[in-house]
């Protein structure tokens, strides 16, 4: 019996399949014909962009835009002028064979990248890792395993999934997965999560203890894997596995139900998006509106900013499909988000640096295209435009000056624009929410975003493993300051919604429930199991829970509070 981290729930039951990589040892051996080897490189390159590009459709029929995007980064580090000279010069001046520069090459720039002390330029490593591994095995003749050709029901074993073999499960026989290493926001666990497959990360020595073939019971609710079960064992998880089917059937009869309290309190439950492919999701878990747009994931479907137009028909598309509001974020690039048209400034922070909206405010001529596409679509919807990262009023002030000077220039060129466009803030950084009370008084809502809240609160990346202990989302420091936001937003007769993990965590809803959310944004397919609950609680009982919850010192503390008094 192994435990891990709980990364997509749900129980699978079937034989272990795990995925070996092939022999990709590299012999250096000097060449004669220099340019015969590099249209080898070349010819390597070109296969592989070939496979990336057939890896991302097949993602894109499973997956959200945001999950297939990741294919774009490695199509960026495929095409890095950088690393492709670099090896060509290397088989030019050194006389050496191309896998033999591409293996140096690669290391070169994956050792420099790992030593970095930034969690984002660490996971660019990853990349580049996976990019360089199937040029390696393009060059070397040698076919990288393809979870695609799997024909029957496996649970898979891996020291890690990359996304790209993520994206090739087919979630039809692959059951589950159990890695040696991961975290919850790996890009794996988040692909599991929409795909519906359970997960546990994390394993430490899984594949050194599992053979192909042996039994497994994965429970990715518990972060628990059992290798070679006994009939009792089986017996056990087969009807928790039968249990957890039953339940999720039973949710989908809560699809067209309101989120009511035992008391008559309602609130929204809406889904977060990357695209217009995303609304399908949206409306089969019952969701009542979309809390959180990512718009960033227009601008990553190609090398070139999207323009005007194209910007106008996502929109419009979401809004007409959508028989509710629409939170639409601006462009939220930066951090751990980059795009190939945008040439972002390398910094030792990026989290802390030039995203979100300082990058917007640096390039006006970006935002008011995306500024004037939103107000053109507007129309055709409940459309409410919600800015990330503000630290402060001017800030604030700011962006709504472009807006409303893109909105006059509209008018006036005879556009029609809907009088109703509510015009709000992500609250992110502490700053924020500490001063909530000024904010309201000129914002239109709020929307909490309690992943980038939690590591700014604590100054700890939530991406980094070594201090993962510091995602505390039910910490009473969190906890506080989302109530600060929440009455200083009801004291002005403003609403408040949550678009982080958060949102879509059971255990939070008793919290946020009690501390007086109004909207909570989350995965499409958390919708239905968090109306489930909501509607089982009593909103005054849990405002009794959550004024409780925030004269608690710990985290700890809390979570127990919320076992205790509910069944969770």
């Amino acid at each position: 019996m192994i435990k891990g981290i709980a990364a997509s729930s749900g129980i699978a039951i079937a034989k272990a399949y795990k995925l070996v990589m092939p022999d990709l040892t590299v012999t250096k051996t000097t060449i004669e014909d220099v340019e015969k080897e590099i249209a080898c490189y070349e010819e390597a390159m070109a296969k592989t962009a070939k496979d990336l590009e057939m890896i991302k459709e097949a993602a894109s029929k499973n997956l959200s835009a945001e999950e297939a995007a990741v294919f774009d980064a490695h199509a960026l580090v495929l095409s890095d002028p950088e690393m492709k000279s670099q090896v060509e010069d290397k088989i030019k001046n050194e006389k050496i064979n191309a896998a033999a520069a591409l293996d140096e090459v690669a290391n070169t720039f994956i050792a420099m990248f790992e030593s970095m002390d930034d969690d984002y330029f660490r996971e660019r490593a990853a990349d580049i890792k996976d990019v360089s591994r199937r040029l390696l095995a393009a060059l070397l003749g040698k076919q990288l395993p393809n979870p695609a050709l799997i024909d029957e029901e496996v649970v898979i074993i891996a020291d890690d999934l990359t996304p790209s073999d993520t994206a090739q499960l087919n979630k039809n026989l692959v059951r589950g997965f159990a890695t040696n290493i991961g975290g919850r926001t790996s890009h794996s666990a988040i692909m599991a999560r929409s795909l519906e497959i359970p997960a546990v990360v994390a394993c430490k020595t899984i594949t050194s203890e599992v053979n192909d073939n042996d039994m497994i019971i994965l429970d990715g609710s518990e972060g628990l894997v059992i290798i070679n079960p006994n009939d009792d064992e089986i017996a056990t998880y087969e009807k928790k596995r039968d249990d957890y089917v039953a339940y999720r059937e039973e949710l989908k009869k809560l699809k067209d139900e309101k989120t009511v309290t035992t008391d008559g309190h309602h609130v929204e439950l809406v889904a977060n998006i990357g695209s217009p492919k995303d609304i399908e999701g949206v409306l089969e878990n019952g969701g009542e509106g979309v809390g959180l747009y990512r718009t960033e994931f227009l601008y990553m479907e190609s090398a070139e900013l999207p323009t005007e137009e194209e910007q106008f028909n996502a929109y419009k598309a979401v809004l007409e499909g959508i028989n509710g509001p629409v939170v639409v974020r601006t462009l939220d690039i930066g951090g751990d988000k980059e795009i190939a048209a945008i040439d972002l400034p390398k910094e030792m922070n990026p989290f802390l640096g030039v995203r979100a909206i300082r990058l917007c405010f640096q390039r006006e001529d970006i935002f008011r295209t995306q500024l004037r596409a939103l107000l053109r679509a507007s129309v055709y919807g409940d459309l409410r435009i919600m800015f990330p990262m503000i630290a402060t009023l001017q800030e604030f002030r700011q962006a709504k000056a472009l807006l409303l000077e893109e909105k006059e220039k509209l008018t006036n060129e005879g556009v029609a624009i809907s009088p109703n466009i509510q015009v709000g803030i992500m609250i992110e950084i502490p700053a924020a929410a500490v001063l909530a009370d000024q904010f309201a008084k000129e914002v239109d809502f709020f929307s909490i975003g309690t992943n980038d809240l939690i590591q700014y609160t604590f100054a700890a990346d939530r991406m980094s493993s070594s201090i993962s202990y510091l995602y505390q989302p039910f910490n009473p420091s969190i906890l506080r300051l989302v109530k600060n936001v929440i009455d200083a937003a009801h004291k002005e007769g403003k609403w408040v919604g949550m678009c982080g993990e958060m949102a879509g965590e059971a255990m939070a809803a008793p919290l946020l429930l009690g501390l007086g959310l109004d909207e909570f944004s989350m995965s499409a397919t958390s919708v239905l199991g968090q109306r489930k609950l909501i509607r089982s609680l009593s909103k005054v009982e849990m405002e009794k829970l959550a004024n409780e919850a925030l004269q608690k010192g710990t985290m700890e503390e809390v979570v127990e509070l919320v076992k205790g008094a509910t069944e969770l």
